[in-house]
């Protein structure tokens, strides 16, 4: 079976998750193996977080989850881009589409997303 080497970057591969209709980056976020295997199971995408400690799906607190459209990987099989639906509309905890929703200019970041969702409204508590 074709799968990520895992042990490679010491358990953890760096995943960026992607619109698999428009190719807009939506998020970077770690898996390991558990989570691989999570996401391959359910044809939703579990990340591992690094400051929890844990397997988590994508969505589970806010209901915006990731479901597995097509799964690409790097020629050294130590990164996945994943192709996503993107259900719920936004993909970062701070409430936009994209994590990616600032753009670097003249030294300053400017924020270019929409924002989608309050984070204090959907999580309890301030992203």
């Amino acid at each position: 079976m074709v799968r990520p080497d895992f042990k490679k970057a010491g358990g953890l591969i760096p995943v960026i998750a992607q619109d698999y209709k428009t190719g807009e980056v939506l998020m970077l976020a770690y898996m390991n193996d558990e989570a691989w295997e999570k996401t391959l199971e359910t044809g939703k995408v579990h990340y591992y977080s690094r400051s929890r400690n844990k397997i988590w799906l994508k969505g589970e607190s806010s209901g915006h989850v990731q479901l597995v459209k097509e799964i690409l990987l790097d020629c050294d099989l130590d990164t996945v881009l994943i192709k996503v639906e993107q259900l719920g509309g936004a993909a970062c905890h701070k409430g936009y589409r994209s994590c990616f929703y600032r753009r670097l200019e003249n030294n300053e970041l400017k924020i270019i997303g929409k924002k989608i969702f309050d984070p204090e409204v959907v999580y309890g508590k301030k992203a």
